[in-house]
């Protein structure tokens, strides 16, 4: 995640052939810290986006526009003074440094030709964006940076912008190799820490990087290189500088995820004939039929990195690298992506510690009462005693410690003990007391554990709810069964009621036929209850939560593929997707019952098929 100047060396690269050359058409700011120039180029318009965000500085160019605030901030008033019709003289960066300049040429209030500089710092928190006269006096910012703020350089109108160099570090575009050679012997540290410390837009991953290419040890200290160690990283290194010079560059997002499906339709699509090569129209459209897609679905995985250059460091059957044609499309894809899942990380985080929580403390409520309900099965033995003391105590003459006799129930010998200061019928009334105690206890217990262990299935299919979940809206559906049963402190009488926008999946099998898949208990209950016709086929895996998936039949007999397919889905979207393959039962909807006062999404059914799918997702979802 790192925004380094080789990054910003593409976006230069990309902002040179798209936007210099171009006239600026509008100026925004959607935001404090936020710029949105409309540039017209060639007959074509397009978007730059410019934060100074000190959590997330970005600059790229999207299609997506923004809604921006009635009144115009002061500083994008005064850009829009200046440069608002404002020609794009050049882009450029200085060395590899993560700055951005454009030269602006527009007329002032006179009419005639005046230059101006905008600059952008993307500097982690000291980010900003800086607008300066030609000779370098600035104009404003959009941060300003005082004296008490900064001891380095203030950013405040009036003064000259200079580049701050608080650390001195090599030009790596222009670096020779004794330069690079002494570098390296000065630094008391690992290769890859050096890379980043010593040289210019070098980002930690992109010193893991060159130490990879170079085929040396990241964590080897660099001052302990040998001559022909140090020659073979010195030229890993040019070479790749000589690509950020030529412009040679592969924008890419890294992926983490499970591709394991993926890699099986890939290898099967290639296998297969290329429907284009045949001369037999109907055997192509045959072929191209039966030839599976190797598209995925980026959005199932996580995206961990990105990058102006290919990072073969990232090796392993978890990691898939995404080629993109530009660095714009890159970075917002990658923001937008990582957002989503952090975003729903952190929202369902809450949650999922409330349901954790309650788990645990119902498992430990559930193992006491097992433990209990185990103790009283030892409560028939007592009231056998106490038969077996009314039928033979009159053989007892008192003081006795024990009563051996026939037990007429087994036809064995039992030895009862007893009490010697009682009479053999205060030891039989003592042992019907111990029965019927137990015997209330078992009947107390065998309902409670029977709830608890209701309560643990309701919590575990909320739990497979949250880890299905890939949106905020999805969230909305489980807080509210949370808060219905108490889990989550419900919202007062006043507060509006959040909208609900969740929908089930909706996929298409290979056949055409329709199948929905439930996010949540309650979509679960719909689907299974108010969607779903008598006819129509429901999946779920068995013996553990997940989704009900129902298939709508129309009507007709569903080929074997789509019956696959759906096990397919019911297997993955349930607690077993990680599995290797899960049992799936799957009956018509007419069989399924609703459980009286059960939770939502819970049922019974009697009769049903079963078979064993691979947890998959291999079909698109219909939009």
């Amino acid at each position: 995640m790192a925004f380094d100047g080789i990054t910003i060396a593409n976006l230069v690269h990309e902002l040179k052939n798209t936007i210099e050359g171009g006239r600026i058409s509008k100026i925004a700011q959607p935001e404090k810290d936020e710029l949105l120039f409309t540039v017209k180029n060639y007959r074509s318009s397009c978007r730059l986006l410019i934060s100074a965000s000190a959590s997330l500085p970005l600059i790229y160019l999207t299609e997506t526009n923004k809604q921006s605030p009635l009144t115009a901030p002061n500083f994008c008033m005064l850009l829009r003074k200046h440069i608002g019709s404002a020609k794009i003289l050049e882009i450029s960066q200085p060395g590899l440094e993560r700055i951005i300049e454009i030269k602006l040429e527009h007329l002032d209030e006179m009419g005639d030709v005046c230059r101006k500089r905008l600059i952008i710092e993307m500097m982690g928190k000291h980010s900003n964006i800086i607008f300066c006269r030609e000779d370098g006096t600035i104009l404003d910012s959009i941060k300003h940076i005082s004296a008490q703020v900064s001891s380095v350089r203030e950013v405040l109108p009036g003064r000259p912008y200079f580049i701050p160099h608080t650390v001195e570090k090599l030009d790596p575009l222009t670096v020779t190799e004794e330069e690079f050679a002494a570098a390296m012997k000065s630094a008391s540290m690992p290769v890859s820490k050096a890379l980043y410390q010593k040289f210019t837009g070098i980002s930690p991953v992109i010193g893991e990087e060159i130490c990879h290419l170079a085929s040396l040890d990241g964590d080897q200290w660099a001052n302990q290189l040998n001559d022909l160690e140090q020659i073979h990283l010195y030229h890993t290194f040019s070479v790749l500088m000589e690509d950020v010079k030529e412009g040679r560059f592969q924008p890419n997002i890294i992926y983490e995820g499970d591709f394991s499906e993926w890699e099986e339709e890939t290898d099967t699509a290639k296998s297969l004939p290329d429907p284009e090569i045949s001369d037999d129209p109907e055997l192509a459209e045959a072929l191209a039929a039966e030839k599976p897609s190797a598209q995925y679905d980026w959005s199932e995985a996580e995206p961990v990195e990105f990058a102006a250059v290919p990072l073969t460091c990232f090796s392993g059957s978890r990691y898939r690298v995404r080629s993109f044609s530009s660095i714009s499309q890159v970075l917002e894809t990658y923001y937008a992506s990582r957002n989503t899942f952090t975003r729903i990380r952190q929202k369902s985080a809450d949650l999922r510690r409330i349901v954790q929580n309650a788990l645990e403390r119902n498992y430990k409520k559930y193992d006491l009462q097992e433990k209990q309900l185990k103790d009283t099965e030892k409560r028939e033995k007592y009231r056998v005693y106490g038969e077996l003391l009314n039928t033979y105590g009159y053989e007892l003459k008192g003081g006795e410690k024990e009563l051996v006799c026939m037990n007429y129930y087994t036809g064995k010998e039992v030895r009862i003990p007893l009490d010697p200061q009682m009479t053999a019928q205060e030891n039989s009334q003592r042992f019907f007391e111990k029965y019927n105690k137990l015997k209330r206890t078992y009947e107390a217990l065998n309902q409670l554990t029977l709830e608890t262990k209701a309560e643990i299935d309701h919590l575990e299919s909320i739990s497979a709810a949250l880890d299905i979940a890939l949106q905020e809206a999805d969230l909305v559906q489980i807080k509210e069964e949370l808060m219905e049963y108490g889990y989550v402190k419900k919202r007062r009488s006043s507060d509006k009621k959040p909208k609900i926008t969740s929908r089930p999946f909706h996929y298409r099998s290979s056949d055409g036929f329709d199948i929905y898949v439930g996010k949540n208990n309650y979509q679960n209950e719909e689907l299974t209850f108010k969607i779903a016709s008598g006819n129509d086929w429901w999946f779920h895996a068995k013996g553990m939560p997940g989704s009900h998936v129902i298939v709508k039949s129309q009507g007709k007999d569903l080929p074997d593929r789509t019956f696959e397919e759906a096990a397919a889905l019911a297997a993955y979207y349930s607690k077993g997707r990680e599995n290797d393959k899960v049992e799936v039962d799957y009956v018509q909807k007419k069989a399924v019952k609703k459980v009286a006062g059960a939770a939502p999404g819970f049922v019974i059914y009697h009769t049903n098929y079963s078979m064993v799918a691979i947890p998959a997702c291999r079909l698109e979802e219909v939009h």
